[in-house]
């Protein structure tokens, strides 16, 4: 049936918006099997994805591509978590955990080090004050770093609280009207798979 998908689609969206609206006991334990459902998809995504990601980084290692060797790593990774992952489980003291810990989470302190430099250049050359607008942002931001270190407590008590004004006025006003944006964007994005308009899910226009 060609149209299938587009029919499951259909009333798997329709049904989750539906609950919403109907408060039955009959029809939350309805969309509590729906979500167990969904976790099912997601480990069958997570298998997809992985064997995906070894297709991708063993022709790259088989061919001796550019970035080959790390190609060679992840690979190496992907296998090792796998298996161990599948004999012990993610627990505390087990061999997962321990490389989570001992390798991940460096890294991931490491890279997120480099990004602080790479934003503070950024910030150096777009924060040039060339009209007012520019030296409003540069003035919020050198206020920003100044006042948010411990040390701007004792140097900074006797001046008004710019900052926290900052934080709850403007800021919490841009915060939520992006939050507004990104929540209708999110609806018309869902009705618009949900009646079948988009169908890139489908692999097709």
């Amino acid at each position: 049936m060609r149209n299938g998908p587009l029919l499951v689609t259909f009333v798997v969206g329709a049904g989750l918006v539906a609950v919403f609206f109907i408060p039955h006991h009959r029809v939350q334990e309805g969309q509590s099997v729906l979500l167990d459902w969904a976790n099912v998809v997601y480990a069958f995504a997570l298998i997809l994805g992985s064997l995906s990601l070894w297709a991708s980084h063993q022709k790259k290692f088989l061919t001796r591509a550019e970035g080959w060797p790390y190609s060679l790593v992840t690979l190496a990774s992907l296998a090792f978590v796998t298996v161990a992952g599948s004999v012990q489980g993610v627990e505390e003291g087990t061999l997962v955990n321990k490389y989570y810990n001992m390798v991940n989470s460096p890294l991931a302190s490491t890279m997120f080090a480099l990004l602080a430099f790479f934003i503070a250049s950024a910030a150096f050359r777009a924060f040039r004050a060339r009209n007012a607008e520019a030296t409003l942002l540069l003035g919020t931001a050198i206020d920003m770093m100044i006042r948010r270190v411990s040390v701007a407590e004792f140097l900074c008590s006797g001046f008004p609280p710019v900052t926290e004004w900052l934080l709850d006025v403007p800021n919490l006003a841009a915060k939520r009207a992006i939050a507004l944006g990104i929540g209708l964007g999110a609806i018309s994005t869902a009705l618009k798979i949900i009646l079948g308009i988009d169908r890139s899910y489908l692999g097709r226009s």
